[in-house]
């Protein structure tokens, strides 16, 4: 179980630096696909691995989780929004596109700093 646990934590760490990486290093302000699929990965395996910890013997920080829960769904919509007023040709929404990698850089601080 762990080792799945391990899995998990590596993809949301992927999801992550696609996130951080696209939006404030690589694409400049533009939706790029790993941005939209890192924010989606964020927020699955952001709940998979809330549900492998609330299996464990430790308790869960739930107020945590839930602030995190709220800036994860933010950095999804605003990934998803980017992206799809890009592909509608409504122009490219860079304010969108770099408020999802800070945000993205928000939750890894919540998380590596909340205790």
């Amino acid at each position: 179980m762990e080792f799945v646990e391990h899995v998990f934590v590596l993809a949301h760490l992927l999801g992550m630096a696609a996130v951080v990486g696209s939006a404030v290093f690589v694409a400049r302000g533009r939706a790029t696909p790993a941005l939209v699929w890192g924010a989606r990965a964020q927020l699955v395996t952001g709940l998979i691995l809330v549900g492998l910890a609330e299996m464990g013997e430790d308790p869960v920080n739930h107020a945590k989780v839930g602030v995190k829960l709220v800036v994860a769904v933010a950095v999804a919509a605003c990934a998803e929004i980017a992206a799809a007023k890009a592909r509608k040709g409504e122009g490219e929404r860079p304010q969108l596109v770099q408020a999802a990698g800070w945000l993205a850089v928000l939750n890894t601080a919540i998380a590596t700093l909340w205790h």
